[in-house]
């Protein structure tokens, strides 16, 4: 049974531009984050973590270990005093499993109250698992499915549709916890995660759905796969893997010495003995519940932590449009243009034949937004710009091939429907379908940019749109000098793309 997720007592939201910080005190690393502000698409200004390990041997002991409590000490007093240093005054922090299920949690969390100077709000695995579901509906458009928050502690499961949560659960299998329960058998490992994910209920309905895997074991298992394919793209968020490869990379990792692993070096030394562990719990989720596919999302507890204290509608706000609006603010010629360059480009599709899937709409408006963003560079360099910009931007809300399709409407903006160089390996996460409409985007962005320099107030006084079989460009009589050959080529480069001549038309 699911239900839509419910807003606890309204927090007063600092203004966009004062930055907001999260601390999280977790069962193998204790983070810092900092953020430009709280919105709908937060930019992080700091992130630091500090491997402790304060959920090492506590399965065993029933106590933190006296070098982790010092570590995470150690590292609470230096967040305490970058906070300062950077003047973030609104400082959440949080602590998880590891300091929950302690015999000595709570005198720890006395001492870490002092490091960090601020209350420390002690989460229950149930809030645990509703954050980490938030921080997913804040950052993967339109999830379906199970979250899966593994740290080192713990696991916590809950259902996601929508906006909508159901409810969480939480399973003593953290990396840490795992390793500790087995004494380091992956026999006996898999033997206890078995066990656990029979009687969890979230994974009953998964079946055909999509799992959402946070934490950074899961993270860590996914840089690896990247490599291991040599995958074109190096951001982490939204990365997706079907889930027979899932399960037939799980099974290798947990058979092999992680040493051996190509590529082993990109994953930290503190991270590398739970990777096996981490690879069980996913191979044991994937067989009990068959999820359609493996996700893997950046966002988690932090993030949702900030989108709960949001308003109704500022959550409603579309991040990868806010993002994009944010770049367009900080990084275009002039502010404003990319949402006349929407409207134009939504009368000019109207006017086609072309069937144009909600989703693929909603990328072709953030891609406007996103077309001017590269004109400080010199103009042989300006489409690779806007390639690593888009490529590796922070933006969330889009999947992998929903970022290729920007990055080569944006490419092609610049340098024409052929493209330029660079462009294959972002290419091959295309459909065809997508590729297509990055060209034929690309070519009226294109067209756009020569008629109205980038400049807003010009395209809202003229259209382009398919009348009669032939590509029309209206220009009122008073911007009929704008008309040139230029232009025009332009347009017949659009026209060949949708099988029409073009022509330029002059009004009164």
């Amino acid at each position: 049974m699911l239900k839509r997720f419910l807003r606890p007592q309204p927090v007063e939201a600092p203004s966009a531009s004062r930055p907001v910080a999260i601390v999280d005190i977790g069962s193998n690393s204790v983070r810092l984050v900092a953020y430009q502000g709280l919105s709908r698409a937060p930019t992080p200004i700091f992130n630091e973590k500090a491997m402790c390990g304060l959920g090492k041997g506590v399965v065993t002991t029933g106590r933190l270990p006296e070098e982790g409590v010092e570590k995470a000490l150690k590292a609470l007093k230096r967040y305490r005093a970058l906070c300062e240093t950077m003047g973030v005054l609104d400082v959440e922090v949080i602590a998880t499993a590891a300091a929950r299920d302690a015999e000595n949690g709570p005198a720890f969390l006395e001492a870490a109250r002092a490091a960090i100077g601020r209350e420390i709000v002690l989460l229950s695995g149930r809030r645990e698992a509703e954050l980490s579901a938030l921080g997913v509906v804040s950052a993967v458009h339109a999830p379906d499915g199970v979250v899966g928050d593994l740290g080192g502690g713990s696991l916590e499961l809950i259902d996601v549709k929508g906006d909508q949560l159901g409810k969480g659960v939480t399973l003593p299998l953290g990396g840490l916890a795992l390793m500790d329960a087995s004494r380091k058998s992956p026999r006996e490992a898999t033997r206890i995660a078995r066990k656990a994910i029979a009687g969890a209920k979230p994974l009953e309905h998964l079946k055909g759905r999509t799992f959402y895997a946070v934490g950074g074991t899961w993270r860590s298992l996914a840089k690896l796969h990247m490599r291991q394919r040599n995958y074109p793209l190096g951001v982490m968020h939204n990365y997706r893997i079907q889930t027979n490869e899932a399960a037939d990379f799980a099974a290798l990792v947990e058979h092999v010495d992680s040493a051996a692993i190509e590529d082993i070096e990109s994953v930290s030394a503190a991270r590398r003995p739970l990777l096996a562990y981490g690879a069980i719990v996913l191979d044991e989720i994937i067989r009990r519940a068959k999820p359609r596919e493996i996700v893997i999302s950046a966002a988690g507890v932090r993030e949702g932590l900030l989108f709960e204290r949001l308003s109704d509608a500022e959550r409603r706000v579309d991040p990868l449009l806010a993002a994009s609006r944010e770049l367009e603010s900080l990084y275009s010629r002039a502010p404003g243009y990319g949402d006349e360059l929407i409207a134009w480009t939504d009368a000019f599709m109207a006017s086609t034949e072309i069937d144009e899937l909600p989703e693929e709409k909603r990328l072709r408006h953030a891609a406007c937004l996103l077309s001017d963003i590269a004109w400080r560079a010199h103009p042989e360099y300006r489409s690779q710009r806007a390639l690593n910009v888009v490529t590796h931007g922070p933006f969330v809300s889009v999947d992998h091939p929903g970022r290729a399709f920007l990055s080569l409407a944006i490419v092609m903006r610049h340098e024409g429907p052929e493209g330029g160089e660079g462009i294959g390996a972002i290419r091959s996460l295309l459909t065809t379908r997508l590729f297509v409409r990055a060209r034929l985007l690309g070519a009226v962005m294109r067209a756009a940019y020569v008629l109205a320099a980038s400049m807003p107030g010009i395209l809202p006084r003229t259209s382009l749109a398919i009348r009669g079989g032939v590509l029309a460009l209206s220009l009122p009589a008073d911007y009929a000098d704008l008309a040139s050959d230029r232009v025009l080529n332009r347009l017949k480069s659009v026209g060949r793309l949708v099988g029409v001549d073009a022509q330029i038309q002059i009004e009164g």
